[in-house]
């Protein structure tokens, strides 16, 4: 007998491809992840429900930790220049500054369980270790496909700078060596897929 999340799959299919559909129209969806978004669309047993291809970001939290009230003041889904970054920092006039490196991540909806663990198997197959089947609900069942390319540097607190251009400049690179190792990744992950 098929689970609840079975029954409801092609219903949730359809609405969470109007949705994408409304997004890429927007352009809301990061553009090195759409191919891949397409390929998993396109099977009958999968779909996708959010997705970001990696990003560089510079922010400002408030307290250390607090992401529900942080602020953007720059973010990149693509390789970044010191300029930009400068840019962003000069926004900066309260709390814990960063500069920050996110991995691609993507929620893909399964039709059954083993559907589930032979995505997951692709997803770590394909170098993003940190995947795993985020929610086994009567709703829905989905698997996290989640890499472990991340960098956390404090820049400065209450519109202090404690770094110099010199570092400053060092850390964008290698803010920019860990996004394009995030990106390969995404590129292996999509081959993958067509094999799945």
């Amino acid at each position: 007998m098929p689970y609840l999340y079975e029954k409801n799959f092609e219903l949730q299919k359809r609405l969470a491809m109007e949705k994408l559909e409304e997004a890429l129209r927007l352009g809301l969806v990061d553009e090195d992840v759409i191919p891949l978004l397409e390929k998993l669309n396109s099977r009958e047993e999968y779909f996708t429900t959010s997705s970001c291809s990696g990003r560089i970001t510079v922010m400002q939290m408030p307290d250390f930790g607090d992401k529900v009230n942080a602020r953007w003041l720059g973010k990149w889904h693509r390789e970044i220049g010191l300029e930009e970054v400068l840019n962003a920092v000069k926004k900066h006039d309260g709390g814990m500054l960063w500069l920050m490196v996110h991995s691609p991540i993507l929620h893909v909806a399964s039709r059954t369980l083993e559907d589930a663990v032979r995505l997951l198997n692709v997803g770590v197959l394909s170098g993003f270790k940190n995947s795993s089947i985020k929610s086994v609900s009567h709703k829905k069942l989905v698997v996290e496909i989640h890499s472990t390319e991340r960098l956390d540097i404090p820049l400065g607190e209450d519109g202090e700078l404690w770094v110099g251009e010199d570092y400053l400049a060092r850390a964008v690179e290698m803010a920019n060596r860990q996004l394009r190792r995030a990106k390969g990744k995404l590129k292996k992950l999509e081959e993958n897929v067509e094999n799945l």
